[in-house]
């Protein structure tokens, strides 16, 4: 009797263990941290994202991985980096230490993601950045590929492309005060947020805007969470000024646009103000952000590729809300780490860097293909330019964001003409016409 229940026990305890090995092995989740500023747009959007991304994917039954099915578990993170940058390194080691994920996507302030970026890499996890634009971020990658290869970058484009695309939307639009209003010399006021990825751009500008065939009326560097900004407005206002064009992805971007409104400057607001994207801007400006152009990755309406449609409605409809550029955490999902896990049949970082690293891919917005520098080194950068990451110049006419380019773009003459589906024409501000058109 004693021997026939040992033996039970025996079997007992193995039962208990294969049925926890099986629940280990069928149950396990891929865990993946979403870090950014939670209480503002840029993190809300990081996490709509995600979210929305993991709910498709789960409700297929989650991602082959080898011979086994594993659903996403999104783990949120607040970096509070708008406020306090410091705070994000800390909440990426609990990422790391506490939460043990298996991939982060996110991060939006310079001055945090870098060293974000640096505990990720220490633990040897993929960290797809969704929000942060500086190219040191890559440049890294490529410097110490060792330690850095596993960031990429998911959107926005780098700085300096990002200035880029932003320069073209100035031209595009003195092009159109010049033309309508049939002013000789155009006035540019350059406002730049005082922020590490801003720095290098204000003192590009200055240097750039003459070549236009602009004159620089005024840089103004406002705090990035400053409440009022009517100092630099009445300078601007004083200046002469034509068009204000402001690198601002801060709060400081509403009260900007609402008190240039409220004065009825006699100018038009192009180049980045990350808070008109979102669609609460025009009411929280009290109707004043009418006319206010900025760089954005959606619009609805706007059609980039294939994806779009589909991606920006779905979002609509999830969150009634458009989908800002941190809302691409979807696309680091859907389009990036889901197809390389099944191709790999793994989720070790080691095996999954250089398949994503020479993947050609199209996103939500654009066709990703990750770049190399000068002595054909991974920066893990995107490809900026016609058919692949272009992003898009949304204008807010009559309450609603509406897309303006590219529309008949060419990056060079001989290039093709770039026109995505749904853009219209720019507008310039009515109070702006009435004085100038005499």
């Amino acid at each position: 009797m004693e021997r026939w229940e040992k033996s039970f026990f025996v079997l007992a305890m193995v039962f208990f263990f294969a049925v926890a090995s099986f629940t280990t092995s069928f149950g396990q989740d891929i865990k993946i941290g979403i870090i950014g500023p939670m209480q503002f747009v840029e993190g809300i959007h990081h996490w709509n994202g995600a979210v929305m991304a993991a709910e498709e994917i789960n409700a297929k039954g989650g991602i082959q991985v080898g011979n086994k099915r594993m659903k996403i578990q999104l783990i949120k993170a607040d970096s509070n980096e708008v406020l306090n940058p410091t705070d994000a390194a800390n909440a990426m080691e609990r990422l790391m230490t506490k939460d043990k994920v298996d991939f982060v996507l996110g991060g939006f302030r310079t001055e945090a993601v870098l060293p974000m970026q640096d505990i990720a890499m220490e633990n040897k996890k993929i960290f797809i950045g969704n929000g942060a634009a500086t190219d040191e971020l890559c440049l890294r990658v490529a410097k110490n590929y060792n330690t850095y290869k596993y960031w990429f970058r998911g959107t926005p484009h780098n700085s300096t492309a990002l200035f880029k695309a932003a320069i073209i939307h100035l031209g595009t639009v003195a092009a159109v005060v010049k033309q309508t209003l049939n002013i000789p010399t155009i006035k540019v006021a350059a406002v730049f947020e005082k922020a590490q990825w801003a720095d290098a751009m204000a003192k590009a500008a200055e240097a750039t805007i003459p070549k236009l065939g602009l004159e620089v009326a005024g840089v103004f560097r406002p705090s990035t969470t400053a409440t009022d900004v009517t100092a630099e407005l009445s300078a601007i206002q004083r200046s002469g000024a034509h068009i204000i064009f402001d690198i601002i992805s801060g709060p400081v971007g509403l009260p900007f646009a609402r008190q240039a409104g409220e004065l009825k400057i006699p100018a038009i607001q192009v180049g980045i103000n990350v808070e008109a994207q979102k669609d609460e801007f025009i009411k929280v400006t009290q109707g004043n952000g009418n006319y206010v152009i900025t760089s954005n990755t959606y619009c609805r309406g706007v059609e980039s590729n294939e994806n779009t449609k589909a991606f920006v409605e779905g979002y609509v409809k999830r969150f009634n809300m458009t989908p800002t550029y941190t809302a691409d955490t979807y696309s680091g999902i859907v389009y990036a780490l889901a197809p390389i896990i099944e191709e790999a049949g793994t989720l070790n970082s080691d095996k999954l860097v250089s398949i994503l690293e020479n993947r050609v891919y199209k996103s939500a917005s654009s066709t990703i293909k990750y770049t190399k520098d000068a002595e054909g080194r991974p920066l893990h950068d995107l490809t900026w330019g016609p058919g692949f990451v272009t992003g898009i110049a949304i204008q807010w006419q009559d309450g609603e964001q509406k897309g303006v380019w590219p529309n008949k773009w060419k990056l060079t003459p001989q290039a093709p003409e770039v026109t995505y589906k749904g853009m219209v024409p720019i507008k310039l501000p009515p109070w702006m016409i009435e004085k100038y058109k005499k």
